[in-house]
C-alpha cells in the first residue's frame, strides 16, 4: 500500500498522535467472502489475489521483513492499479529481530507463532524464531477460505486439523457443496498444501509458490467479480440490439448518445462497442480514473436506455487495453 505522508494530529483527545496518510483502497477480501454467500470465490479471483499477495510477500521477504498479520481484512483491492494490496504493518518486524511476541490473528496464526504466544503468556522464551514462513501459512488459510467460502477458524484450531490437515484440505476440495469443485483445482489444492506445512522449514517460500502451475491456467472472471471489483473501465450490457449494430447511422447516433450520457460522470478516455463477437453489442467505457467509473456504475445500473434496463459492471483495464474481450462470463 502506498504511503503518501505522515503528519501529527495535535487535537487528539489523548494528546498529539502520529497519522499515516495512505492511498484509498476499495473492497477487502473479508467483504468479498461475505458476498460469496458460502459459495466460494471464483478461480479467477483466487488466482488474482494469490498472485498479487505472493508478489507483495516476495518483495517484503526479500527485504527481510515479515508482515505477521496477514488476513482477509488486510488484503484490499486497488481499483486504480487493478490488484490486491497488503495493508496494516502494525505487527511487522525485521526477520531475526522480532520485537513483539504476540503476532498474527486467531485463525490465521502459524503453529510456531501459536507456540510462541502460549510460551510468552507463561513467561517463557520460545527456542524457535518466527520467520517469513508465518505469512505463507496465513495466506494458505485465506486462499482455502476463498475457495470454500467458509470461515475456517474453528477448523484450523481443531485436533483433527493438527493431526491431519492434508485430509481436511482434500475433503474441502472434494466437497460437492463447493461450487469450484467441478473445476480441476488440484493445482490450487497443492499450492495451498505447500503453504500449510506444520514444519515451517518445509513451507514454500513466496518466490517458490509463484512458480506453481496454478498461475499458468487462464481463468476468466465471473460477472459477480466484475460487479464487485472496481476498475476505470465500465461495461454496459443490454443496451444495443442486433438491428442497431447493422444500421450504421443508428449505430453512430447511439454511440454519441452513450458518450454524452457517460461523460456526465467524468471524462471518457475511450468508448468501444464491438459489432462482432466476442463482446458483440456490449459497451466498454474507459474513464480517466476508477472514481468516475464507480460513480457511473452506480448511476447507470438499472437505468432505462431505448426501452432497455442497463446492466453495468466493471471490466479489467489490462484486458481492455490488450483488446481482449472475455467471451464467457458465467
Amino acid at each position: 500500500v502506498t504511503l503518501y505522508g505522515v503528519f501529527t494530529n495535535h487535537y487528539s483527545a489523548n494528546g498529539p498522535s502520529r497519522c499515516l496518510l495512505l492511498e484509498l483502497l476499495d473492497i477487502s477480501v473479508s467483504e468479498l467472502l461475505l458476498h460469496s454467500s458460502n459459495q466460494g470465490c471464483s478461480m479467477w479471483m483466487i488466482q488474482h489475489c494469490a498472485r498479487d499477495v505472493l508478489e507483495a510477500l516476495a518483495f517484503l521477504h526479500h527485504k527481510g521483513y515479515v508482515h505477521a498479520d496477514l488476513k482477509p481484512r488486510n488484503i484490499l483491492w486497488s481499483a486504480e492499479e487493478e490488484c490486491f494490496k497488503l495493508i496494516d504493518f502494525g505487527l511487522s518486524f525485521k526477520e531475526g529481530n522480532q520485537d513483539v511476541k504476540y503476532i498474527q490473528t486467531d485463525g490465521y496464526r502459524a503453529p510456531e507463532a501459536e507456540l510462541q504466544n502460549c510460551l510468552a503468556q507463561a513467561g517463557l522464551q520460545s527456542e524457535t524464531e518466527c520467520t517469513s514462513a508465518v505469512d505463507l501459512w496465513s495466506l494458505g488459510i485465506v486462499l482455502l477460505e476463498m475457495f470454500s467460502g467458509m470461515k475456517l477458524k474453528h477448523t484450523v484450531q481443531s485436533q483433527e486439523w493438527k493431526t491431519n490437515s492434508s485430509a481436511i484440505i482434500d475433503r474441502i476440495f472434494a466437497s460437492e457443496g463447493v461450487v469450484n469443485s467441478a473445476i480441476p483445482a488440484y493445482h490450487l489444492r497443492d499450492l495451498i498444501k505447500s503453504m500449510l506445512h506444520c514444519d515451517q522449514g518445509k513451507r514454500a517460500s513466496a518466490e517458490k509458490a509463484l512458480c506453481s502451475p496454478f498461475f499458468s491456467i487462464p481463468f476468466a472472471p465471473h460477472i459477480e467479480d466484475l460487479v464487485m471489483l472496481p476498475t476505470p473501465v465500465l461495461r454496459l450490457l443490454n443496451v444495443l440490439s442486433d438491428a442497431s449494430l447493422q444500421c450504421e447511422e443508428e449505430y453512430e447516433d447511439i454511440l454519441e448518445d452513450i458518450r454524452e450520457e457517460c461523460q456526465k460522470y467524468g471524462p471518457v478516455v475511450s468508448l468501444l462497442i464491438p459489432k462482432e463477437n466476442p463482446g458483440k453489442g456490449q459497451v466498454f467505457v474507459e474513464y480517466a480514473n476508477a472514481g468516475d467509473s464507480k460513480a457511473a456504475q452506480k448511476m447507470l445500473t438499472g437505468k432505462s436506455f431505448d426501452g432497455k434496463f442497463v446492466v453495468a459492471t466493471f471490466y479489467p483495464l489490462s484486458a481492455y487495453k490488450r483488446g481482449y474481450l472475455y467471451q464467457n462470463l458465467l
